[in-house]
C-alpha cells in the first residue's frame, strides 16, 4: 500500500471520497470496482473512529422490528450473508443465547419467539453461503436449566428459559475495513491516510465542487486534488466538513450518539453471545473475545465537538452498573476493567427523544438539489449494510453523471486476501503445512491476513527477533513490521491497535511499546525522539480515564494538548 500523497502526480480523479472508515472504504471499494478513477482521503488512519468503536458484530438489527423497519432488517440480514461470503476469515457465525423473563414485555418468551421467527424468514437466503459451514440455523428455544448451564450469569427470577439466534461476529473490524480499502487500491485507487480536507475546490460562482485541498499532516505539506465528484462521508464530522464550503447546510441535523465499550477477564461461557435487556430497556452484549469479554454497549447523545469526544470514567461506570443490574453474580468494578473504548455514531435525526431509539438508516444527499453540484453527503448507516450503501451511491453516480460505470460486482467476488472458498479447511491446511509456528499463532494469522499470512510468516522467518511472540493471542513482532512497510501504518497506535491486536486487550506495557517502536523506527525513518515520544503518546491514549482525569478539568486538557502536540510532530 503506497500513500498516495507520498506518490502524488498531477490528475484529475472522478471520485474523491473524504474519510476513511467503513462507509468511505467501501465507497471507495464500489467505484473502483465499477471502472471509476478514484481517491480516498482519511484525516486520521483508517478506521480509527466511528469504525472501530463497534460491538464487532455482522447483525441483521433483531431489535429493529420493534420499530417496524422491516426493509432495513431485511437489508441487513442479506449483507450479513454477503459479508461472510466475501471476506470469510473476518465474519463468522454465533450464537447469541437470549433470555427470557415472565415480568418482562420485552423479554416475554411468546412476544419473542414470534420475533425470532419473523427474522429468520426474512433470513429466507442464509443458507446460500460460499463457505457451507457458515450457514446459520433458525433459532430455537433452550429450556431454564440448559440455559443456565449454558450462561450461568443470568438472572434467575421470572426466567423461563432462553432463545438461542445466530448473527455474525467480526473478529478484527478495522483490519476488515482496511481489507475493503487494499481491495479499492488492488483496483487502482488512490488512499491516504493523515491528509486532512481543508477546503474545497469550487468554482467563482461557489455553485460546483471540483476537488478539495488536503493537507497532508505527516509531510506538512498541501495540495490540490480534482475530481468531477466529491463524497463526504466523514461520519461524524460531516456537517463539519459541509461547513467547508461556506454554505448553509439544509440536511436534516446530524445527531451523534456515543457508544462504548469495555474489555474484562472471561466472565462467561466462550460458546455463545449474552445479550439481554437492561432495566432501562436497552440491549446489552456480553461477547467472548480473544479469551476475554467484550462488554457493550451505551447509545448516549453527544453535543459536543466530534473531536473533543473521549471515554469518561463516567460512561464506563455508568455501562458497569447497568451490566451489574442485568446479569446474577457479576459484581464488576472499575478495577475489573483492563480496556476501554468508544466512538459517535452519526445518526440521521428522525425525532425521536432518544438516539438509542433513532433508525440505523442511511442517507444519501446529493447537494445539488440545494445549489451545490458535484458533492455528496453520506449519513447515518452501520457496519453491516455498508457495501450495499456503497452501491447505492455509485448507483446515483450512475444516473447523474455520464461516467461509464460498469455494473456492481462487490458482492459477488471475495476481498483482497480473503480468497478462500472453505475457511475451516483452510486453517487445517496452514497448520499442517506450517510447523515452525505454534497452532494458536497459525490460527490467528491465517484469520486476521488470511491468504497474505504467508507474506507475514515469511517476513517472521528472516530474523529470530521478528518470530517472537509479543502477547498470548498470538501477534508476532513481525506483524509490526509487515504494518508499517506494507500497510500504510504511519504511527505506533496504528501499528498496535488497528493493524495487529498487540494492544487491543489494554496496555501492553512500555517495554513492549518501546520493543515495537524501535523495530518500526528505520522503516518509518525515526529518530529515538520521535520513538520516546510515540510511546508516550501511546501510553497515555491506552490509559483508563480514571487516571487521566484526576485533577478535575487540568489534566484532561493537558491531555488533549500532549495528543494534539504529538500530532503536530507527526
Amino acid at each position: 500500500m503506497k500513500r498516495y500523497t507520498e506518490h502524488i502526480k498531477h490528475e484529475t480523479f472522478d471520485v474523491v471520497t473524504i474519510g476513511g472508515g467503513i462507509t468511505g472504504a467501501t465507497i471507495a471499494y464500489e467505484a473502483a470496482t465499477r471502472g471509476l478513477k478514484v481517491a480516498l482521503l482519511e484525516k486520521g488512519d483508517f478506521s480509527e473512529a466511528t469504525s472501530a468503536a463497534s460491538s464487532k458484530l455482522i447483525h441483521g438489527g433483531l431489535r429493529y422490528l420493534s420499530n417496524l423497519e422491516y426493509a432495513l432488517v431485511r437489508e441487513s440480514l442479506r449483507e450479513r450473508r454477503v459479508m461472510t461470503n466475501i471476506a470469510p476469515n473476518f465474519v463468522y457465525p454465533v450464537p447469541i443465547l437470549f433470555p427470557h423473563y415472565q415480568s418482562s414485555r420485552r423479554t416475554n418468551k411468546w412476544i419473542s419467539q414470534i420475533g425470532l421467527t419473523l427474522y429468520d424468514m426474512l433470513a429466507f437466503d442464509k443458507g446460500k453461503t460460499w463457505d457451507l459451514s457458515k450457514k446459520i440455523p433458525d433459532h430455537k428455544f433452550v429450556p431454564p436449566a440448559k440455559a443456565l448451564k449454558m450462561q450461568p450469569i443470568m438472572q434467575k427470577r421470572d426466567f423461563t428459559g432462553a432463545s438461542v439466534f445466530y448473527d455474525c461476529i467480526s473478529i478484527f473490524p478495522e483490519r476488515l475495513a482496511l481489507a475493503f480499502i487494499k481491495s479499492s487500491m488492488h483496483h487502482n485507487a488512490r488512499a491516504a491516510n493523515y491528509t486532512k480536507v481543508t477546503g474545497f475546490l469550487m468554482d467563482s460562482a461557489k455553485r460546483n465542487v471540483h476537488g478539495v485541498i488536503v493537507k497532508d499532516l505527516i509531510q506538512n505539506k498541501t495540495f490540490e486534488i480534482q475530481a468531477a465528484v466529491t463524497i463526504n462521508c466523514s461520519g461524524p464530522w460531516a456537517d463539519s466538513v459541509l461547513e467547508l464550503t461556506r454554505k448553509k447546510n439544509k440536511n436534516k441535523r446530524l445527531r451523534r450518539s456515543e457508544g462504548i465499550h469495555i474489555i474484562t477477564k472471561k466472565i462467561i461461557n466462550p460458546e455463545s453471545i449474552v445479550c439481554s435487556v437492561t432495566p432501562s430497556g436497552r440491549h446489552c452484549f456480553l461477547i467472548p473475545w480473544r479469551g476475554h469479554t467484550l462488554i457493550g454497549t451505551t447509545d448516549k447523545e453527544y453535543f459536543g465537538h466530534p473531536d473533543d469526544y473521549r471515554v469518561t470514567r463516567q460512561s464506563i461506570q455508568e455501562l458497569i452498573d447497568e451490566v451489574n443490574a442485568t446479569f446474577d453474580g457479576l459484581a464488576l468494578t472499575f478495577k475489573d476493567v483492563l480496556h476501554s473504548y468508544g466512538g459517535l455514531r452519526p445518526l440521521v435525526d428522525t425525532g425521536t427523544k432518544e438516539t438509542y431509539k433513532s433508525s440505523r438508516r442511511y442517507e444519501i444527499h446529493d447537494h445539488s438539489i440545494n445549489g451545490l453540484n458535484h458533492l455528496i453527503t453520506v449519513e447515518g448507516g452501520k457496519w453491516t449494510t455498508s457495501r450495499n450503501l456503497a452501491e447505492k451511491v455509485v448507483d446515483l453516480l450512475w444516473k447523474n453523471t455520464k461516467f461509464p460505470i460498469s455494473r456492481s460486482i462487490s458482492s459477488r467476488i471475495y476481498l483482497k486476501g480473503c480468497e478462500i472458498r472453505n475457511m475451516e479447511t483452510f486453517i487445517h491446511s496452514l497448520k499442517k503445512q506450517i510447523r515452525d509456528f505454534d497452532e494458536n499463532t497459525v490460527d490467528y494469522i491465517g484469520r486476521i491476513y488470511g491468504t497474505e499470512c504467508h507474506d507475514v510468516l515469511t517476513l517472521a522467518r528472516q530474523h529470530s527477533a521478528l518470530s517472537e511472540k509479543i502477547n498470548s493471542g498470538g501477534d508476532l513482532l513481525a506483524q509490526a513490521l509487515y504494518a508499517a512497510r506494507h500497510e500504510m501504518a504511519r504511527t505506533l497506535k496504528d501499528i498496535v491497535l488497528r493493524r495487529t491486536g498487540i494492544a487491543t486487550l489494554g496496555d501492553p506495557g512500555e517495554k513492549k511499546l518501546l520493543q515495537v517502536a524501535k523495530l518500526v523506527a528505520e522503516e518509518l525513518n525515526w529518530d529515538n525522539g520521535k520513538i520516546h515520544r510515540e510511546v508516550q503518546t501511546t501510553l497515555c491514549d491506552l490509559q483508563l480515564p480514571e487516571e487521566v482525569e484526576h485533577g478535575q478539568g487540568q489534566n484532561k486538557t493537558s491531555r488533549l494538548e500532549r495528543n494534539a502536540t504529538a500530532q503536530r510532530q507527526l
